[in-house]
């Protein structure tokens, strides 16, 4: 007989509370514009294997043609960068990583000190 005496006398029973929401958030990548989250693509396996082309740029100069020509076992070209500068790191001729020239079993590498942040090597893609 209550919820019959709240029901005709005009007043409203409290509402319940609101449920909460889901716990567990997608995953989301950084939007290009800062502006919020981009939802991340539920499957990225199909681009994994696609083949990339990784350069570690020790440093680049220009000259004429003249100079090119008259280049010879024992020139030296001088480059732009200064020694003890991290080399840098391209794929697809996109900066990604600057990092430190190492020898690993008898061969050069390339040791990673500075990664580009995700947002601004898709910013490069534009």
């Amino acid at each position: 007989m209550a919820d019959n005496e709240v029901a005709t006398s005009g007043t409203k029973p409290p509402t319940p509370a609101a449920a909460p929401a889901s716990t567990a958030a997608p995953a989301s990548f950084p939007s290009l514009d800062g502006g919020g989250a981009v939802p991340a693509p539920k499957n990225i396996e199909f681009i994994l294997d696609i083949p990339m082309q990784v350069t570690v740029q020790v440093g680049s100069t220009k000259m004429v043609i003249r100079e090119l020509l008259q280049l010879g076992q024992g020139s030296v070209i001088e480059l732009e960068k200064l020694a003890g500068e991290p080399m840098e790191v391209l794929v697809n001729n996109k900066l990604v990583a600057r990092g430190e020239v190492v020898v690993v079993n008898e061969k050069f590498g390339i040791r990673l000190t500075d990664v580009i942040s995700a947002a601004e090597r898709v910013q490069q893609l534009a």
